[in-house]
This record gives C-alpha cells, structure tokens and sequence, in this order.
C-alpha cells in the first residue's frame, strides 16, 4: 500500500473486557454446525448453481453429516423457491436434517418465506438487519439506532404472528444483527434483546443469535471478545443459541471462529472450502478438522475428502486451492529434502511399531492422511530442493523397492539433477524410470548374457559360475568357483582381469506390490582407487539379480561422477 494513503484508515476500536475469560478455555466439543453453502457460498458464484446443482450438493451435504442447512433465499428468485419446495415436497430432507431459509425483514418477503416452507417437518426461518454506524448511515441514509431496532422487531413479530399458519412445522427463529462485527457492542446487544422480548424463548425452546463477523475488521482475539462480551450480557443466556458466521477479508476467519467458541458460542456457520462473498466465508472442512485432528468427534464425516472436493468443484466450477487446508492438491507433500526424509522414518517407526491405534507422530503431518481419503503415495514429491530420503520413499512406496540407505545419495542426487535440467517437479514413474535406466540391469560396456551355476565341485559347498560375457562388444566366457553365485562371478570376473573392486555390500528382496516373480537386488563395490557405487539388477530370479545388479554397479565404476 501506498504509505501516502495510510491516513484515510483507522485502528479498530478495543473491546473493553478486562476480566475476559477465554483465553483459559480449551476446545473440548464440537458445536453445532451448519452449512450455508446453498445460501451464502451460491450467491457468491459467478455462474450459481442449477437447481439440479444445489439438489445434488444438499444430498452431499446429508452425506457429510450436516443437520442444519441454509438452503436459500427462497423469497428472492423463482428458482430459490421451486429449489425450497422440490426438497419439501419430494421428501428430500431426512427426519434429522432442518432446513434454514434466510429473509429480510420485510414483510411480503417474510410471507413469501413461510409460503416456501410450509409442510417441512422443521424450519429456521433466519431474519437480519444491518446495524452498523456505517451501514446506518451509507445504506439506511441516517438512520436512528431507534429505527435499525424496530426493524428488527417488526420482523420478529411478524414471523411469530405467521407461525400457527403452518401448524405442522416446528419454526426456529434465528436473528442476525448484520454487520455484528462492526456494530457497538451495546446497540446488538439491544436488537438482540429486543429481537428475545417478542420471541420469548425458553432453554427448552431456543432462538438462535447469529452475531456474524459479516465484513472481518480486526484481529480474532477482538472478535472472541466481542463474544465474550455478547454472552455474558445476553439475558436469559440458556435462551439462546449464539451462532457465528466468519468471513476471511483478513485471512483469520478460521482463528476467529475457533476463538469465538471458547469466548462462548456454540454454533458455526460456514460453508465448505471457505466459498463465499469476497474472500469467503468460514471454511467449516478446517474447522472441523482442526476438531478431529485433537481427537474430537464432530458429526461430520470427510473421510472421503477427495469425493467432496470432486463435486464441490464440479457443481460450484471453482477450484479448490492447491494449499487449501487438508483438501489441497500439495498440503500433505514434502519437497524439502529434511521434510520428506523425517516423514519417511515417521512412517517407518510407525510400520514397525505396528499399533495403528497408538497416537498420531509422524513429523509435519497433523494427521493421518489416509484418514481423510488421501494417500501415502502423494505424500513426498520430488523436485530439484528434494533430499535424498523422498526418492526412496517414492520408489518404496509406489513401486516396491527397498533401496539400501547407503545408496539413497546417490540415487537422490541423480534424480534431483534430471529434475534441475527439466526445471520441474517428476512424477513418481519419471522418477522409477530414472532408477531403472541409470543403476538397475546396467550393460555398458560389460554385459551377462548367460550365466549356468554347477553346485558341489571338488571343494564341498562350492558354486561354479560359467558365465557368458559381453565386454565392449566382445563375447567370452568366463569361468569362477566361489562360495556362492556372486561369489564365484566375481572370480570369474577376476580370471578375466576385470576385478579391480571390492564387494562390500550385498541385499536383495522381492518387490512387493509388482508382479510376483519380480526381484531385486542391490551391490556396492568399492573401486581400487577408493570410489564406491551401488548397482541394482531386476529380474524374475532372484539369482540373476544379484548378478546383474554386481554388472550394473562394475558398469557405474567406468561412468566418472556417479561413485561417492
């Protein structure tokens, strides 16, 4: 910003509260939560949802386990209603499922309103009213604190007044003094009130006071107490049911709403991914993970997260972003090589450890990404600033081999650069193809076209390799009794004079998760001069891997820049 433009702003005004109270609280229960992606988050669309559309994400929204849910603005548009009566009508809406329908307080939108619920089992007809100075003066032309309440009012009574004419339908009144976050504490507190004195609610049957944070101005610990404040003064306070409703202009709406619950209320608004006017709305898959994520339980199920973003991106045509909390694309990856090496032996402490119900500890995961949908596959992805542990991971994990520590750096740095010359990230089967052409079943300038073994010569235990040979080119056989099959390959090595090496290291396994027959095997040698390299052979017998993988490693002595 320019700093010549700074004057035209202001500091927010403190909430005076010197004894507050919710900075000792802890989060210990879910509230009650309710979605008003049909309401809020489809007003904000820039083509909104079909009615087909919003049928199918209401039904997403059952699924998710949502029991209150602000379908619309029903006395708005023709579409809203006919959306409204489908669902009543069609007996869409479960028995445990109320809907809510927003209005303003005016009176043949009110009526309109009760026209489009009647016969649902259970309504929330929300009414609001902005109350703001700001809103007082720009949009009601400056008008008096008296009049902004006696709008409120009217509304109160006359959806008091209409409820016997819907007799079958449980009526839950909700009032929103709009703006709530901008508004004197004192002046909401009075229309809220005000709003109670026509309602008359008990702690049996309960009004809702949504107190939303309509345009975000402040810090969160402000708007928490701001809350804190409404709860204590809010008179009789078991009447009520205190509601917030975020929005995210400054980036805190999740801390705010979190912040807003221990200040005292106890239900949230929101809508899924954070859609919403301007910078959005509360993003309520956060906040209820955020809950999950301490071992609260919260009604709502995103086990199957990527199924909710792939129809909410559909029926919404907006993306979700790539570091969205928990639902995007990269949040549970590592390109850091430090990240992705310490997630690595977090999952293999806990593979080992083998209790999948002891407590979560994998280092920069908050939670288990396979219990919300995601898998460990996507976790670790390489690029250029990778380290050396998440190519082994990736080629774990996707593909089954077990690479040997010790090689990890120098698979790593082969990989790493190939992604430093592309200039981009590599997918897991670039990086398998990586593997496999630079150190597995190598046969430059020396290749194994055929090897036989004769067990038991003179010597007792002995194994006798008959190899046949391609070295530059040139076809030999070469002959070596040893101990075992590598063993005796290396003498036969030997008896041609290309032993210029040592053997210090040696493992094999089947691949797990690729065919059946599949084996791999893995040599390090160490050159005279003091240079070491692994070498890795695949192939269906696990004997010939071993051979082919001591080929491949003797092949990298010879390729200057790939030993340690």
């Amino acid at each position: 910003m320019n700093p010549n433009s700074l004057s035209k702003y202001r500091p927010f005004p403190p909430v005076s509260l010197p004894d507050r109270s919710w900075p000792d609280k802890v989060l210990n229960r879910a509230p009650t939560w309710c979605s008003v992606d049909l309401r809020d988050g489809n007003q904000a669309l820039p083509q909104p949802m079909s009615v087909e559309e919003k049928l199918e994400f209401f039904d997403l929204l059952v699924r998710i386990g949502f029991k209150e849910i602000e379908i619309g603005f029903p006395s708005a548009a023709d579409t809203e209603f006919q959306f409204c009566r489908r669902l009543i009508d069609e007996k869409r809406i479960p028995e445990d499922v109320t809907i809510q329908v927003l209005v303003q307080t005016r009176e043949h939108l009110i009526r309109r309103t009760f026209e489009a619920i009647a016969g649902a089992r259970r309504a929330i007809v929300h009414i609001y009213n902005s109350t703001s100075p700001l809103q007082r003066r720009v949009t009601f032309s400056d008008a008096s604190r008296d009049e902004i309440r006696e709008i409120a009012v009217s509304g109160a009574r006359l959806v008091r007044d209409l409820v016997p004419s819907i007799p079958e339908t449980e009526i839950v009144l909700q009032y929103s003094p709009e703006s709530f976050s901008d508004t004197e504490l004192d002046f909401s507190l009075e229309c809220c009130q005000a709003v109670m004195d026509v309602w008359k609610p008990t702690p049996e049957k309960q009004i809702i006071l949504n107190l939303p944070a309509t345009v975000e101005w402040t810090t969160p610990n402000v708007h928490a107490d701001q809350i804190e404040w409404m709860c204590r003064h809010l008179s009789p306070r078991e009447a009520a049911i205190v509601s917030l409703h975020t929005h995210n202009d400054r980036g805190t709406g999740v801390a705010a709403t979190e912040l807003g619950l221990l200040a005292g209320a106890n239900r949230v608004e929101g809508t899924l991914f954070g859609n919403g006017e301007r910078t959005g709305n509360l993003d309520i898959v956060t906040v209820a993970l955020n809950f999950n994520s301490h071992g609260i339980a919260t009604g709502l199920d995103f086990s199957d997260l990527a199924t909710i973003r792939t129809v909410y991106e559909r029926v919404t045509r907006l993306p979700v972003p790539e570091r969205q909390p928990y639902a995007g694309e990269l949040v549970f990856t590592a390109f850091s090589g430090s990240h992705q090496d310490a997630i690595r032996k977090g999952f293999e402490r806990r593979r080992k450890e083998g209790d999948s119900a002891a407590a979560w500890g994998v280092p920069y995961l908050t939670i288990d990404p396979q219990d919300i949908g995601r898998s460990y596959e996507a976790i670790i992805r390489i690029n250029s600033q990778s380290g050396k542990g998440g190519v082994a991971y990736v080629l774990e994990n996707e593909y089954g081999f077990d690479l040997p520590k010790t090689m990890h750096p120098q698979v790593g740095r082969c990989v790493y650069d190939l992604a430093d010359r592309l200039g981009r990230e590599l997918d897991a089967a670039e990086i398998r193809e990586a593997f496999l052409e630079n150190f597995a079943n190598l046969s430059d300038p020396l290749a194994l076209l055929d090897y036989e073994l004769i067990h038991h010569t003179a010597e007792r235990g002995e194994v006798r390799c008959v190899a046949s040979i391609s070295h530059h080119g040139r076809k030999e056989d070469a002959v070596g009794n040893g101990n075992g099959p590598i063993n005796a390959f290396v003498r036969a090595l030997e008896s041609k004079g290309l032993k210029d090496f040592k053997l210090t290291d040696y493992r094999s396994h089947a691949i797990r998760g690729g065919s059946d027959a599949d084996s791999a095997a893995y040599i390090q040698l160490q050159h005279d001069d003091g240079r070491t390299v692994w070498g890795a052979g695949v192939d269906p017998s696990i004997e010939m891997a071993g051979l082919r993988a001591l080929v491949s490693a003797w092949n990298l002595l010879r390729h200057t820049g790939r030993g340690e």
